[in-house]
């Protein structure tokens, strides 16, 4: 059973590739209906970006890929060419009867098909109508295209990420993760909520102008904050963070694990189970400024003391002294976690070509409206007929002869 958080809301996902569709993805988790839409015979230009592609039961390569798969569980399918005419009134069909509309066009797109929001404002006072842009409506770069990679980039996220200047690989680093796509996507997610919730309380719907260089940039956090208060440009650590110290990978002698131990406390924990607990109350590093003022130093000593035994016996000792720590580990490892199992963050959906279907699982728990069992990702326009017959009341003949003009 899906879950009831978000039921009785329609969202029309006219999005593309992941920030858009995965905010969609987020709020058709909680409970709302999604009517994904997209261009009649290619789709989404995600469903190409493979290899990896889904298999059927026979072992076939589908035209889906993992990365679409990836942001469009929980929703309807639909194919409508919003460039003709009877597309972009059959879009408008749809708004009059959902909530919100969520869109990534570049800006100025759909006013062309009078399909922004002044245009469906008029149909449908109340819609929330969230559009996701690189740069935003507004401003010298608005109508510049942009992808993840560009913003980590341009907002300074490259810049923080990777190992220092001045050793083997030092330099600016693309984080592997679209991190800028994904939050976007949650921030997007949290405004249009807030935005439902103003118009319970007001009747009114609104605009989201969503950005993902102002996402991007927003998300540095911290690392912002600290050089606008002292006007030090932040350096690179590699796998070292900027709190206490320590907080970073060392290798041990036979593969890498994290530690951190920023408190006091701690730090003598750690301290003991590498055999040093006089180093707890050294001068240099007895208290979380010192450490991190004596960092080069400190991390030295810990460097080749970790590197003296395997990491599983490192870590059941840093276990049992409540120091966090973890191994390293790649994505094939990361199931095999009995706190992963335990916590369900495997899930699978039954797909109508492939059968039984992987997917991550959402990972918000609420207890008066938990999420159910995933849908998996639509096929292309696999609901074209059922939203048109059940939402619109369309009859066989007005579907046939969309679909002989090549609107659907």
């Amino acid at each position: 059973m899906p879950s009831q958080a978000l039921n009785g809301i329609r969202v029309i996902d006219l999005s593309r590739i992941l920030a858009a569709p995965f905010c969609a993805q987020l709020l058709g988790d909680l409970g709302a209906e999604v009517i994904k839409v997209e261009r009649p015979g290619a789709g989404d230009d995600s469903r190409s970006y493979g290899p990896p592609f889904l298999h059927d039961r026979d072992g076939n390569p589908t035209r889906d890929a993992g990365f679409y798969l990836s942001c469009n569980r929980n929703k309807r399918g639909m194919t409508v060419d919003h460039s003709k005419a009877e597309g972009a009134a059959l879009i408008r069909e749809l708004v009059a009867k959902s909530d919100v509309l969520i869109e990534n066009f570049r800006t100025g797109v759909l006013a062309k098909y009078d399909l922004d929001y002044e245009s469906l404002k008029a149909i449908n006072p109340r819609l929330i109508y969230c559009s996701i842009t690189g740069f935003g409506q507004d401003g010298p770069f608005a109508a510049r295209p942009g992808y993840d990679g560009v913003f980590q980039a341009m907002c300074g996220m490259m810049s923080v990420s990777g190992l220092p200047d001045g050793v083997p690989g030092g330099g600016p680093m693309k984080v592997g993760v679209s991190m800028v796509d994904i939050l976007t996507g949650l921030y997007a997610s949290n405004a249009i909520l807030a935005a439902l919730r103003h118009r319970d309380l007001t009747g009114e719907g609104q605009f989201i102008d969503l950005a993902l260089l102002d996402c991007g940039l927003a998300s540095l956090s911290h690392y912002v904050q600290n050089y606008l208060i002292s006007g030090v440009v932040p350096e690179r650590r590699g796998n070292g963070g900027f709190g206490g110290i320590p907080s970073q990978t060392f290798k041990c002698s036979d593969r890498e694990i994290f530690i951190v131990a920023s408190t006091n406390k701690q730090f003598g924990a750690l301290m003991k189970v590498l055999g040093k607990p006089q180093l707890a109350t050294d001068p240099r590093f007895d208290q979380v400024q010192k450490r991190i003022m004596n960092r080069d130093e400190l991390l030295a000593i810990l460097d080749a003391l970790f590197a003296t035994r395997p990491a599983d016996e490192w870590l059941a000792e840093l276990e049992a002294a409540d120091v966090p720590a973890s191994a390293v580990n790649d994505v094939s490892m990361v199931f095999d976690n009995p706190q992963v199992q335990h916590r369900g963050m495997l899930t699978h959906a039954h797909h109508p070509v492939t059968g039984d279907m992987p997917l991550l699982r959402n990972p918000i728990r609420m207890s008066g409206t938990p999420i159910g069992e995933a849908t998996p990702p639509p096929m292309l326009g696999q609901d074209n007929e059922a939203v048109l017959k059940d939402l619109l009341g369309y009859d066989e003949a007005r579907i046939a002869a969309l679909k002989d003009a090549a609107v659907l």
